[in-house]
C-alpha cells in the first residue's frame, strides 16, 4: 500500500445534478452548505457516459470500467426464472466495486442506496440497497423489505423503522416546494403524489445514510439519491424560463420545485457534513446533468429511456479534504475517475484495467500512483455474490412501476416471452452504445447489424449502424442504410437529412453535405449539433472563416460541446490565429480531457506561438492517451531536436516512431489520371491484395476499374478503416497523403506524369461526365497541381514511417517489365512480374502532352 491520503471518506451521489441549476442557487445564498464545500475544495465538471442510463453510469463511477466490462447494461433484465421482467440487480456485475476492493484490505465500508445494489452485498460493513426506500403498501399495513435489501441480515429490522413512509409526509413537507398547493385538483393532477412519494424515499436514505454515519464506525461511507432526476423528470417542465406550450396556471404552481429540490439536498448535505467531522475526506458527485435551459428537448420520442435525453453531458464534482486543493478548479474529470481517485485517496494501487484516471489536479502535493494489472486477479473475500446465487422469482413491482412512470422503460408485455426479447434487444443497444463511446466500434457493428435485421422498424437501430459504418470508414454499407431508413420514411426529417449530409462528408462531398444541412437547418433553426456538422463541412473545404462562424454558433447554443470548441480551434489555427486557437483548444480539453485530437492540435497552435515547452507537454498529454498517435511523436521530435535542446530525447522519440508501426501499407498515388488506377491492376495481377470495394465501376474513361475504395476520400476526417488495409494496397490521391495517420508504415508507389497529359485526360474524364464544357482545358490549374506535387515531394522525405519509389507513366508504357521488377523489390515481394507488365496496354495511353 502507498500512503493513505485520507483517514475515512464520504462519496454522495445526487443523480443528475448540474451546475447550471446549482450556480444560480449558489448566487442567490441559497445552497450555503455547498458553497461552503466548494470554498474549501476543488470543483468541476464530471462528463458522463454514453448511453448516460444511471444504473450503467453509477456502477463505473463504482468499478471505474465501462459497462461492457462491468456488465450492467440497463433499467431491467429477464428474471432468472423465467417469469417476466425485473429491475436490475446487481448480481449481473461482473467486477469489483470499490467497496469490495476496500473489504479485502479490512476497512469497515457502508453502502446506501446504490444503483443498482440489490440484493445487498456481503461487504465488511452495512450495505442498504437500492430497493430499501420503496413503498408498497399503505401506510396502516405492514410494510415489509424485500428480501437481501440490508446486509448483515441482523440489522434488517432497525433499518426498516429507519424508512419514512410517502403517507408521513404532510402539507408542511410540501408547501416549500409548492407554495399554492391547495389550488392543485388532485383528483386530475397526480403531481404532488409523485411529489410525496420522491421525497419519502429521499429522507428514507439520508434516514439511514446518517444513522450508520453517526452510530456505526467506517472508513468508506458510499450513499446514492435518485431524488434531483426524479425532481428533474416530473417538474423541470415547468422551471424557468417558461417553455412554450406549459400554460400559465401549470407554470405557477411549479415553478419552484426544483429549485427546491436542490435547497433540500443542500439541508441533507448539511447534516451528513456534521457527522463526517472536519477531518473526513468528503467526495459529492453526479453522473449527468440535467438540461434546464433552451437545450431541454420539447418533446421526447416514444421509445425506451427516452427521458435520458434530458440528461446533459456534464455532471459535478466536488472534493474536500486534508491535501485536497482549496478554491481549486478541476478540468477533465469523468465518472470512470472516481474509483481511481478514491483508491489513490486510501493508498491503494490503481489497476490498469480500469479506464478512469486519478483526478490529479484535486491534489496539493504531486502523487506517485502504484499500479497493477488488475484487482480482479486479487484473491481474498470481498463481499461480492457467489457467481451462483439465486434470487426470488418475483419481481419488485413497485420498483418497476416507478421506472415504468418516469418513461425509463414501458410496461413489459403481456407475452413474456415477447418482453423478454424486448428487454435483450434493448440491453444489447446500450451495449452497442457503449462500445462505440469506447472506440469499440467494430464490437458494436455486429450488434446493431443484427438489432436492425430483426427490427427494422426500429430506426434508430439503423441510424446508430450507419453512424458506425461511417466511423468505421465501410462507406457503401453506411450508404445502403441510410437509403433503407429513406426509404422507409415518410419524409426527409432534419435528422434524416444531417444523417446523409454526414455520408456525404464521409463520401469527400462537403458542398452536398452542406446543402443537405442548410435544408435541416430552415426545418430545424435550434436543433443541436447541426452547427457542429455546418462547421465540419466548412472546415473540409478549408473555409476557416465560415467553419469558425459555424462553430460559434453551435456554442451559442451549447457552450459546453466539446467537439465545437476543438473544431473552432482547429479552424482558428489553421486560418492562422494562434492564439485564439489556443484558447478555444484549451475549452475543449477542460470540458472533455481525454480528447487526444484536441491535445495534438494545442501542440500545433502553442509551437505557432513559440511556446516549445507547454506544446513538447501537449504532444506528451495526446501520445499519453492515444500512444499510436505517432503524428504527436513527430511534432516531438522536431521540438526536442530543433527547438528544445534535448537530443536524447529526440533520439528516443524517433525510435518510438518505429516502435509503435502497427503494420505496412502499400499506397499507389498521384495525382488523379496520373496512371494511378494502371498500378493498382498491375499490382493485383502480380499477386497483392488490393483494398478496392468495386463501388466505381469501369467507365470509357478507365474501361478497366479504379481501383478505388470509397472510405479513402473522407481520409481527412475519418482514418479507422485504414486497419483493414494492412498488408494491401490502397490507391491514395497526392493531395491527401499528409493526412495518412503515423501509426502505420507506408510504402508508396507515386505515379509521376507530364501534367498536361494529366489535365488533358481529367478535361475529357469530365467532359465525358457532362461535367465539363467543350472548351480549353484550364490550363490556370497547371500551377495549383505544380505546388501541390512540390509540397508532397518535401513532406515525403520528412516521414521516418513513409517508403517512396517515384514511377514515371511514360516507363511504365516503354517498359513495363523493367518498372514491375523495379517495384518488385521496392516492395520485398515476390510478384509475378510477367503478369504486371501484361497489364500495360499502350493503346490506353491517349492523352499525350501537346495533344
Amino acid at each position: 500500500m502507498g500512503k493513505r491520503l485520507a483517514k475515512k471518506v464520504m462519496l454522495i451521489g445526487w443523480d443528475a445534478a448540474d451546475w447550471k441549476v446549482i450556480h444560480p442557487l449558489l448566487d442567490a445564498g441559497l445552497m450555503p452548505t455547498l458553497e461552503k464545500l466548494i470554498n474549501q475544495g476543488s470543483m468541476g465538471n464530471l462528463a458522463t457516459l454514453d448511453p448516460p442510463l444511471s444504473p450503467m453510469l453509477w456502477t463505473s463511477i463504482a468499478t471505474g470500467k465501462r459497462p461492457y466490462k462491468h456488465g450492467i447494461l440497463g433499467f431491467t433484465e429477464p428474471d432468472p426464472g423465467g417469469k417476466g421482467i425485473r429491475p436490475v440487480y446487481n448480481t449481473g456485475r461482473k467486477v469489483k466495486a470499490i467497496w469490495n476492493i476496500l473489504t479485502q484490505h479490512n476497512l469497515r465500508t457502508h453502502v446506501i442506496g446504490w444503483w443498482p445494489s440489490h440484493p445487498a452485498e456481503p461487504i465488511n460493513g452495512v450495505a442498504v440497497s437500492n430497493f430499501y426506500q420503496k413503498t408498497r403498501s399503505p401506510i396502516d399495513k405492514p410494510w415489509p423489505m424485500m428480501p437481501g435489501t440490508v446486509h448483515p441480515p441482523e440489522m434488517e429490522e432497525l433499518m426498516g423503522k429507519l424508512r419514512v413512509h410517502s403517507g408521513e409526509i404532510t402539507q408542511h413537507h410540501l408547501l416549500p416546494f409548492v407554495p399554492d398547493a391547495a389550488k392543485v385538483d388532485q383528483g386530475k393532477d397526480r403531481r404532488l403524489a409523485a411529489l410525496t412519494k420522491i421525497l419519502a424515499d429521499a429522507a428514507s436514505i439520508q434516514s439511514a445514510a446518517t444513522y450508520l454515519a453517526e452510530q456505526q464506525d467506517w472508513d468508506f461511507l458510499a450513499v446514492y439519491f435518485d431524488a434531483i432526476d426524479h425532481f428533474c423528470h416530473g417538474f423541470m417542465k415547468f422551471h424557468p424560463p417558461q417553455m412554450p406550450g406549459v400554460p400559465n396556471e401549470m407554470f405557477a404552481l411549479y415553478k419552484d420545485v426544483v429549485s427546491s429540490a436542490y435547497r433540500f439536498h443542500d439541508m441533507m448535505l448539511e447534516r451528513m457534513l456534521e457527522l463526517a467531522g472536519p477531518d473526513t475526506t468528503v467526495m459529492l458527485i453526479s453522473d449527468h446533468g440535467f438540461h434546464p435551459d433552451h437545450l431541454r428537448p420539447k418533446s421526447l420520442p416514444k421509445e425506451p429511456a427516452a427521458p435520458a435525453l434530458e440528461h446533459s453531458p456534464y455532471g459535478i464534482f466536488v472534493l474536500k479534504g486534508p491535501g485536497v486543493r482549496k478554491d481549486e478548479r478541476i478540468y477533465g474529470a469523468s465518472v470512470l475517475d472516481i474509483t481511481p481517485t478514491l483508491l489513490t485517496l486510501f493508498g491503494l494501487p490503481v489497476a490498469s484495467d480500469m479506464d478512469g484516471k486519478v483526478i490529479v489536479g484535486a491534489f496539493e502535493d504531486e502523487q506517485t500512483l502504484e499500479v497493477i494489472p488488475s484487482w480482479e486477479a486479487i484473491p481474498g473475500p470481498c463481499g461480492m455474490h457467489p457467481p451462483d446465487l439465486q434470487q426470488d422469482a418475483y419481481a419488485d413491482q413497485e420498483a418497476m412501476e416507478q421506472l415504468i412512470e418516469l418513461g425509463y422503460v414501458e410496461r413489459p408485455d403481456e407475452n413474456v416471452e415477447k418482453a423478454i426479447r424486448n428487454t435483450l434487444n434493448e440491453n444489447d443497444y446500450y451495449l452497442a452504445r457503449a462500445y462505440i463511446d469506447g472506440r469499440l466500434v467494430g464490437e458494436a457493428i455486429p450488434i446493431l447489424e443484427r438489432l436492425f435485421r430483426e427490427n427494422p422498424e426500429q430506426t434508430r437501430y439503423g441510424m446508430r449502424l450507419a453512424r458506425c459504418y461511417q466511423s468505421a470508414g465501410k462507406i457503401s454499407e453506411c450508404r445502403a442504410v441510410v437509403e433503407k431508413i429513406k426509404a422507409a420514411s415518410e419524409k426527409l426529417t432534419p435528422g434524416l437529412r444531417i444523417l446523409e449530409g454526414s455520408l456525404l462528408l464521409s463520401e469527400n462531398k462537403p458542398k452536398l453535405a452542406l446543402e443537405e444541412f442548410t435544408a435541416a437547418e430552415q426545418a430545424a433553426p435550434r436543433m443541436p449539433k447541426l452547427n457542429l456538422q455546418i462547421g465540419r463541412g466548412y472546415t473540409m473545404l478549408r473555409q476557416w472563416e465560415d467553419a469558425s462562424r459555424a462553430f460559434q454558433k453551435e456554442l451559442a447554443l451549447d457552450p459546453e460541446s466539446a467537439p465545437s470548441w476543438h473544431g473552432l480551434g482547429l479552424a482558428q489555427l489553421r486560418g492562422g490565429l494562434p492564439e485564439q486557437a489556443v484558447e478555444s483548444l484549451l475549452q475543449s480539453v477542460g470540458l472533455i480531457y481525454h480528447f487526444p485530437f484536441a491535445h495534438h492540435h494545442l501542440g500545433e497552435a502553442l509551437h505557432a506561438m513559440g511556446e516549445y515547452e507547454r506544446s513538447a507537454e501537449a504532444f506528451e498529454v495526446a501520445l499519453r492517451m492515444a500512444p499510436g498517435l505517432n503524428r504527436s511523436r513527430q511534432w516531438l521530435e522536431r521540438l526536442y531536436r530543433d527547438h528544445l535542446n534535448q537530443p536524447e530525447k529526440a533520439v528516443a522519440v524517433s525510435g518510438a516512431i518505429a516502435e509503435n508501426v502497427q503494420g505496412v501499407i502499400t499506397v499507389v498515388s498521384g495525382l488523379p489520371r496520373s496512371g494511378t488506377s494502371m498500378m493498382m491492376q498491375m499490382l493485383g495481377e502480380g499477386g497483392m491484395s488490393l483494398f478496392t470495394d468495386e463501388v466505381r465501376t469501369p467507365d470509357e474513361s478507365n474501361p478497366r476499374g479504379y481501383y478505388e475504395h470509397e472510405a479513402v476520400k473522407a481520409l481527412m476526417r475519418n482514418k479507422e478503416f485504414l486497419h483493414q488495409a494492412q498488408g494491401k494496397a490502397v490507391k491514395v490521391i497526392s493531395q491527401l497523403l499528409e493526412h495518412l495517420p503515423a501509426r502505420y508504415a507506408y510504402r508508396v508507389i507515386f505515379m509521376e506524369r507530364e501534367l498536361n497529359e494529366v489535365l488533358h485526360s481529367q478535361h475529357t474524364m469530365l467532359l465525358r461526365q457532362g461535367k465539363a464544357k467543350e472548351e480549353a482545358m484550364p490550363l490556370r490549374l497547371v500551377s495549383a497541381f505544380q505546388q501541390s506535387l512540390e509540397k508532397t515531394r518535401k513532406w515525403l522525405p520528412a516521414q521516418k514511417n513513409i517508403e517512396v519509389l517515384y514511377v514515371k507513366h511514360a516507363d511504365v508504357v516503354a517498359d513495363p517489365l523493367a518498372q514491375a521488377t523495379r517495384i518488385s523489390d521496392f516492395l520485398k515481394q515476390p510478384l509475378n512480374i510477367q503478369a504486371m507488365a501484361a497489364v500495360v496496354e499502350p493503346s490506353l495511353h491517349r492523352q499525350k502532352s501537346g495533344v
